[in-house]
């Protein structure tokens, strides 16, 4: 590592890439000593990022990081066309943490997410309870037919002209549903402008819909570079538009599996495009959780939300 990165950069510890079948590889990196942690990147498709380490007491923890299916730097890449998608499913990745952890020799871990990823982060737990210590989720999303169609669809009262560019893509579509799905077909296509365009029109959304954040960053999404661009947005449609393998409204449903797991859910009030509703229905089907409500967030990162982090990991950080 240069001497010159930062600090939680330069305190990644190990990394490799891990065989999960199917012609799949995950990358993978661990930072710190102590306590096992896992955070799961948003999106779907986003990507892990050092800055993820961030709030974590490295000398207490022992934090992995990883690049689901199909992007960063796990392999085949989403952005090339010829790699399938047929094997990258909610069901694929909850798999796929169970081999990283046993790979890792891990025998139960805090399970940290973010925005999709907290749609990945239930999903394990509740199929995995016995292997979860706790978990810290931000901008909870459970993936149900009705948040998708908010994002995709009901937030275009806000932003009216930003989401007529966004339709003028799939001219085709009526409902949120039918842009979804189009937006995905478009995906797939053997053209690459026409994939590209694709990408684009909809980062562009993903960026719009972004507008109210109380502290606002510009083209968040439409600023990566274009095969990560691709790939965001295949693996994105991809999921949306099965519903992420997930029966509407499950997640919700079997939150009783995670009655023994201490959870901390921190969510910013002012979230449009992950409404705070989700996080307040989890919190009464969990009772384990605590719900840090943030006055004055949004669904990015804020010095708010940074300090509710940083309070949920010490609340978790092991003694010494």
């Amino acid at each position: 590592m240069r001497s010159d990165m930062p600090e939680h950069v330069r305190s990644l510890t190990a990394s490799g890439k891990l065989d999960v079948g199917d012609g799949h590889a995950i990358h993978w990196e661990v930072a710190g000593t102590g306590k096992p942690a896992v955070v799961l990147h948003g999106g779907p498709g986003q990507g892990s990022s050092p800055n993820m380490l961030r709030g974590f007491d490295l000398t207490r923890y022992r934090v992995v990081l990883f690049d689901q299916r199909g992007c960063g730097r796990s392999t085949p890449h989403a952005s090339d066309p010829a790699s399938s998608m047929e094997h990258n499913t909610t069901w694929h990745l909850v798999a796929d943490m169970e081999r990283l952890r046993e790979h890792l020799r891990i025998e139960r871990w805090l399970v940290v997410g973010g925005s999709w990823g907290t749609t990945l982060a239930l999903a394990y737990a509740e199929k995995h309870p016995s292997r979860v210590s706790e978990m810290v989720l931000l901008a909870i999303t459970t993936s149900r037919r009705a948040e998708a169609d908010w994002l995709y669809g009901g937030l275009a009262r806000f932003f009216p002209e930003a989401h007529e560019r966004f339709r003028a893509q799939v001219p085709e579509a009526t409902t949120t549903h039918e842009i979804i799905a189009a937006y995905a077909r478009r995906m797939e296509d053997a053209d690459a402008a026409v994939r590209l365009a694709a990408a684009r029109a909809w980062c562009a959304w993903e960026d719009a819909a972004l507008g109210l954040e109380p502290h606002p960053q510009p083209d968040v999404y439409a600023d990566k570079p274009e095969s990560e661009l691709v790939a965001f947005v295949r693996i994105c449609t991809h999921f949306l538009a099965h519903d992420a393998w997930l029966e509407d409204g499950a997640l919700l449903r079997d939150a009783g599996r995670l009655s023994k797991i201490p959870g901390v859910l921190i969510h910013g009030r002012r979230d449009m495009t992950c409404p705070i509703g989700t996080a307040h229905a989890l919190a009464r089907a969990w009772p384990a959780a605590t719900l840090v409500d943030l006055p004055d967030s949004g669904h990015l990162r804020s010095d708010e939300k940074r300090a509710a982090v940083v309070a949920a990991y010490e609340r978790f950080a092991p003694a010494g």
